[in-house]
């Protein structure tokens, strides 16, 4: 991390002039108004800061009032207000009450006291605040030591770390991200109530856990992070697949067993969502096919896995096709006797779309298993995959140069079953030789390969 602490003094330099104009508009009209939460940690922390959240003692119809444009968002008192292109948040100061099933409050109370709406938050580097009531100078409000913690690049619960815990369990998986992302420590107490709480992420949504997966996986180094939920038993209430892999035995780096051969590929995989998740995913199979030291059919059991637990996290459709597809595919074997036409073969299973990220799920791979990124001839395999990519080869029935309704009115055949098979035949005679794809050609075939199932029968 090439990020130094800021003293409070030089926050408000940091601050963007559109956020120093709303906090400038709250204090005109009488209301307290500050930046807090993440913003302000990453300013402390010297790191640039992305999405700026403002704290004020106005109501939210008071804040509506202030600003005429913004939008009452939801029952937590937050309203966005768009300046330049930008969103930002302005939420009233409150305290949170009534929670259950260990998720986000279902009522909250309104006030004006920034000490109790700091004193609500999960950590103390969010429990920050910078700006002023009304007539004041702007400062920093720092109640817990939070610009302490961010100098020492320290997590610290605000408060009793299990009471933090119990009101939304969705703060222990924060913690790891936060710590995985800034590179941070938990502090001792701090861990321990994770460890002692783990259990309760299991009440947790899968969106929410998908989001904090999501930023885990972005980090530079997603196995501190993975590491982290398995030693406190968050992996075990989140993921159970992902648990069952500890101990399992791998004939790949000595010493190490199937986790670790998952986090060291997940840290070799280029930093794309779809990649890192597959890479996550890509052996999650092994446990329940291992025998005798093999994991026979794990991508075929690993791909179904996958899916159900990319369902329960809630991921779009497409996310989870794809990261399956890629599970499925990842156990592929090349050989350099291979001809072109195996290469389009091949080409047309895994699909141009996903080529490039499958290669990229196997160079990971073969570094999580201790060798050359592109052993297994993978670099000669990528360039005859490029090659024929360039010469635009058919892949699927698309592309052919006639369709089923050629077959129809050419040679009086119905629809159904056997015209899909007569299609796909036609597919294979010319990925094996594309000079055949034109119509009369294929016509042609299409006769000879119709007569020829007929008299089979």
């Amino acid at each position: 991390m090439n990020s130094v602490a800021i003293t409070g003094a030089a926050i408000g330099d940091a601050v963007p002039a559109a956020v120093i104009r709303l906090l400038e508009v709250l204090w005109a009209s009488g209301h307290a108004a500050y930046v807090v939460g993440g913003s302000l940690r990453d300013t402390v922390l010297g790191r640039r800061a992305e999405d700026w959240d403002l704290a004020t003692d106005a109501l939210p119809e008071e804040t509506l009032g202030v600003f005429p444009d913004a939008a009452y968002e939801n029952k937590f008192g937050t309203v966005a207000v768009r300046r330049d292109h930008v969103e930002y948040e302005i939420t009233t100061f409150r305290t949170d009450h009534e929670y259950a099933d260990f998720r986000r409050p279902h009522r909250v109370e309104f006030g004006v006291s920034l000490a109790a709406d700091l004193a609500r938050r999960d950590f103390t580097v969010n429990a920050m605040a910078w700006g002023a009531q009304p007539g004041d100078a702007p400062a920093l409000h720092d109640p817990f030591g939070g610009a302490a913690d961010v100098t020492a690049r320290l997590l610290r619960a605000v408060g009793e770390p299990r009471l933090r815990f119990e009101e939304d369990a969705l703060r222990m998986l924060r913690a790891v991200r936060l710590a995985t992302t800034l590179d941070f420590s938990i502090e001792a107490a701090t861990l321990a109530a994770i460890s002692a709480s783990a259990p309760l992420a299991a009440h947790l949504s899968g969106e929410r856990v998908a989001t904090e997966l999501g930023k885990i996986l972005a980090a530079d180094r997603p196995s501190v992070g993975f590491r982290l939920l398995a030693e406190t038993g968050l992996l075990e209430a989140v993921l159970p697949e992902l648990a069952a892999q500890a101990g399992v035995p791998q004939n790949k780096i000595p010493g190490e067993d199937l986790w670790d051969h998952t986090l060291r590929t997940v840290d070799a995989a280029a930093n794309n969502p779809i990649v890192r998740l597959a890479a996550l995913l890509h052996d999650v199979g092994k446990p329940a096919t291992q025998a005798d030291g093999h994991f026979y059919g794990h991508e075929t059991e690993g791909a179904e896995q996958a899916r159900a637990l990319l369902e329960r996290l809630h991921e779009p459709r497409i996310v989870t096709e794809r990261v399956t597809h890629l599970v499925r595919q990842h156990m592929f074997r090349y050989e350099p006797g291979w001809t072109d036409s195996a290469v389009r073969r091949f080409i047309g299973k895994v699909g141009r779309e996903a080529i490039d990220e499958l290669f990229a799920l196997r160079a990971a791979d073969n570094e999580g298993s201790g060798v050359d990124r592109d052993a297994d001839g993978l670099s000669e395999l990528r360039a005859r995959v490029a090659a024929e990519l360039a010469e635009g080869p058919v892949l699927d029935r698309s592309a052919l140069a006639i369709d089923g309704d050629d077959l129809i009115a050419e040679l009086g055949m119905a629809p159904g079953p056997a015209l899909g098979k007569l299609l796909d035949a036609l597919l294979q005679r010319v990925i094996d030789d594309p000079s055949l794809n034109d119509a009369p050609t294929l016509l042609l075939l299409a006769r000879d390969l119709a007569a020829a199932d007929r008299a089979e029968r």
